[in-house]
């Protein structure tokens, strides 16, 4: 497997990594536990070793199964956590941002204790709280560094000019957010940001939610507690006209005999060494599916001619909104 630093910090990780969120709900019911456990090991024995779980994905019980299934093999991985909502001890979400310094602390410690570990190798906000400066959430991860609790800074869904505030504070690593080929946002101001202060870039649904495998059509019904459902581009109307983007994702697939999925991945790992995708799944196949991409090899022309198609496209439907997505914590 290919490694990848995440920036200027030295942090080196696999160059795709394993979003695992799905796997205690989000996209339907939880799925199968000791399944889930087999998934991560043979995501280790494949060479994986960044994994990205979050407080709330669950909630709670998605840091208990990575805590369990990594534990033998801790200090061979590195696993991103999150903090920043409020969360009740019954699992209830949706109860808003949260990153006062109090509660970071109680997050962090927390953590580590359902992921078995004594330390976060990358904690991430997982949203912006407007009622605390991010000079003070930085700082107080700052301190979880220097207590050695913590290794790594990361942000997620945040703007520029919030990424230089912090920075001020404490060095930022990496910086997650939605991008692919269906999401292209970061490019106009998040991407040279990074790239100008030396921050790695770790998109999450770098396949769309499964919609740019090319398995997702338009008579393809979602489970009624999956998140989907609440995303506007998921619509049948909307998937009526984003298919367009999936055919041509589809026709360099066949050229290169690789997989749809292949081809959104390997474009993202072209766009530069210190972007490291995480696509979550709970199948194996598709697993070696995704990590497939590492070997896939696109030139400067194929790269030239999916632009040029994709910027040709005009898709239908916004981002997940704020508010949905302060909902379900994803």
């Amino acid at each position: 497997m290919e490694v990848r630093k995440l920036g200027n910090a030295g942090l080196e990780v696999s160059a795709i990594g394993l979003g695992c969120m799905g796997m205690t709900g989000m996209y339907g019911e939880p799925k199968d536990r000791d399944e889930m456990i087999a998934l991560l090991q043979a995501a280790v024995d494949r060479g994986v070793n960044f994994f990205d779980t979050a407080e709330s994905y669950g909630p709670f019980t998605n840091e208990a199964l990575l805590g369990e299934a990594l534990e033998a093999v801790r200090d061979s991985v590195v696993i991103a956590t999150k903090f920043g909502f409020n969360l009740k001890s019954d699992g209830v979400r949706g109860q808003g941002a949260n990153s006062h310094p109090d509660h970071i602390r109680k997050v962090a410690e927390a953590s580590l204790q359902r992921l078995r570990t004594d330390r976060i190798d990358l904690f991430y906000q997982h949203r912006v709280d407007p009622k605390v400066p991010i000079e003070e959430v930085a700082g107080v991860v700052g301190d979880l560094i220097v207590e050695g609790k913590v290794r790594y800074f990361g942000l997620s869904e945040v703007s520029p000019a919030t990424i230089r505030r912090a920075e001020t504070e404490q060095p930022v690593t990496a910086v997650q957010s939605e991008y692919s080929l269906w999401h292209r946002e970061p490019e106009a101001e998040l991407l040279p940001t990074l790239e100008e202060l030396g921050i790695g870039f770790v998109p999450f649904s770098p396949l769309g939610a499964g919609f740019l495998t090319g398995q997702i059509g338009l008579e393809t019904k979602f489970a009624s507690n999956d998140i989907r459902n609440k995303d506007p581009r998921f619509t049948v109307e909307a998937r009526d006209v984003n298919l367009v983007l999936v055919e041509l994702i589809q026709s360099v697939a066949n050229e290169k005999k690789a997989t749809p999925a292949q081809v959104a991945l390997g474009w993202l790992l072209a766009r530069n060494a210190w972007i490291v995708p995480i696509p979550g799944t709970t199948k194996l196949y598709r697993l070696d599916e995704n990590l497939g991409a590492v070997d896939l090899t696109l030139s400067d022309s194929d790269l030239r001619r999916i632009d040029e198609a994709a910027v040709a496209i005009t898709l239908k439907g916004e981002q997940l909104p704020e508010a949905a997505l302060a909902m379900t914590n994803g």
